[in-house]
């Protein structure tokens, strides 16, 4: 009896639509997201896939009126007081940080221009057991009844200080009550090197530093789930 493959393959399907109002273009909407294939697993097969689709059906549907409807007001409001109109954008886009080990980790960023000086991204993370189809929790890469919210956000805080010698404006000057504060256990994915712990655009750091990233290494964690 063969071995189960380890590791997903991945097809990346593409969304392109243009709405129109008018005959002028109001919104542009690309989704690029993954197909997954496990081998040997098709109930974890059809759970991920399930999931990964609930969310870009989601944000389809939240593009397409909510998104839409608002470029129409804006356009309307442009006619009314003579200034120009730009459309709106929004991109949906997966990339994949793990695969392997019967792991996959991924994160989704959604990016939104609705006029204004620049756009603004928020991303979301997923990270699942290839055998089972279940997601995998950020307490569950560390021993039972460990601090791990205390151990990484002091990690974190101490990496941002060292971040700062060679940038000293890359935070906002309270950054470290920021990091505690605005910590979100489930804003995390898998790495090669580590768990990667992220922080949205303002959360911690001001718009041109962009989304805040630490990684806490797999040897500190000292814990792995088994899958």
């Amino acid at each position: 009896m063969s071995k189960p493959r380890c590791f997903a393959t991945i097809d990346m399907k593409e969304i392109n639509c243009r709405f129109k109002y008018d005959n002028i273009e109001m919104l542009t909407l690309n989704i690029k997201y993954p197909i997954i294939n496990t081998y040997n697993n098709p109930c974890a097969k059809e759970k991920i896939n399930n999931q990964i689709c609930m969310q870009v059906d989601e944000y389809f549907k939240y593009a397409s009126n909510t998104l839409y409807n608002q470029a129409i007001d804006t356009y309307k409001d442009s006619l009314k007081n003579d200034f120009p109109f730009r459309g709106y954008e929004a991109y949906m886009t997966y990339t994949i940080t793990y695969n392997d080990n019967c792991f996959l980790s991924l994160y989704s960023d959604k990016y939104e221009f609705t006029g204004g000086a620049h756009g603004n991204t928020i991303r979301t993370s997923n990270t699942w057991e290839l055998c089972t189809g279940e997601n995998i929790y950020l307490y569950r890469f560390f021993k039972p009844d460990t601090d791990y919210t205390r151990m990484v956000t002091q990690e974190m805080t101490a990496q941002a200080g060292e971040n700062l010698k060679e940038n000293p404006l890359i935070y906002f000057d309270e950054y470290k009550d920021l990091i505690i504060k605005n910590f979100n256990p489930n804003s995390f994915y898998m790495s090669p090197k580590g768990i990667i712990i992220y922080y949205q655009q303002y959360d911690i750091a001001p718009y041109s530093t962009g989304i805040v990233e630490f990684t806490i290494p797999y040897e500190e964690i000292e814990w792995f789930p088994s899958c």
